[in-house]
């Protein structure tokens, strides 16, 4: 079966948890991925809250 990306276990919205299911990673690795292209390009934030709005749920 392909695999879906979909939001996974819930900290905020589950988008880093279901980036790193799809990505096979840490979540945590990608948390930290989020927060640096948060703090240095400022990016971010608002892709995880556009990937919030978009990604569906489980």
């Amino acid at each position: 079966m392909a695999k879906r990306l979909v939001k996974g276990d819930k900290k905020l919205f589950g988008v880093c948890s279901g980036l790193a299911n799809y990505f096979d990673l840490d979540p945590t690795i990608m948390r930290i991925i989020f927060i640096i292209a948060f703090l240095f390009f400022g990016t971010g934030l608002l892709l995880y809250l556009i990937l919030a709005l978009v990604m569906p749920d489980k």
